[in-house]
C-alpha cells in the first residue's frame, strides 16, 4: 500500500466539485487517509510549489492558487501514485482522456482543477507539506476504524 497527496484546487472547490471528485478516488478503492480545506496564501504557495517560483508562469500560478481556498487531500491505497494520476488525466486538458477530472471539469491548463504527487518522493514532500503526521490515518487503519467493506 502506498499513499500520495491529492488537492482539489480553489476553481474545484468553487465549483460545488469536492464530493465528487473525492467520490472518483474513493471508488477506485483508494481511502482518505487526511483530509482538510485550506486558503493557500503567498507564504505557502512559493513553499509548495518551490520548484516553480522562478519560472514566468508562476505569478499567475500563486494569483490562481491564492484565490480561494483548496481541498488538501492524502489518499492511501494499492498503487494510489498512479491510480490518483490516472483519475485526475493529462495536465492539459485538451489532452486528457474523457472520463478523467481534467478533461470533464477542467476549464484550462492553469485552472485543472487538481494537483496530484508524481512519485514516492514528492507524495512524501507533499502530504508532510500540508499535514501533521497525528493528522494522517494510514489506509489500512482508515479501513480499520470505517469497518471497510472494499475487497482485498
Amino acid at each position: 500500500m502506498e499513499m500520495t497527496f491529492a488537492m482539489i484546487k480553489p476553481n474545484g472547490v468553487a465549483s460545488g466539485l469536492v464530493g465528487r471528485l473525492i467520490e472518483r478516488y474513493e471508488s477506485a478503492r483508494l481511502s482518505i487517509c487526511a483530509l482538510k480545506m485550506h486558503q493557500m496564501t503567498s507564504a505557502d504557495a512559493h513553499g509548495f510549489y518551490a520548484e516553480h517560483v522562478e519560472k514566468p508562469f508562476f505569478p499567475e500560478l500563486e494569483e490562481y492558487m491564492t484565490a480561494g481556498p483548496s481541498v488538501m487531500i492524502a489518499v492511501g491505497g494499492e498503487n494510489a501514485i498512479a491510480k490518483v494520476r490516472a483519475i485526475n488525466g493529462a495536465t492539459n486538458p485538451e489532452k486528457a482522456e474523457p472520463g478523467t477530472i481534467r478533461h470533464d471539469f477542467a476549464p484550462s491548463m492553469t485552472e485543472n482543477v487538481v494537483h496530484s504527487s508524481d512519485g514516492k518522493e514528492s507524495a512524501a514532500r507533499e502530504i508532510g507539506f500540508w499535514f501533521k503526521e497525528n493528522e494522517i490515518y494510514p489506509h489500512e487503519a482508515a479501513c480499520q476504524r470505517a469497518g471497510c467493506i472494499m475487497k482485498k
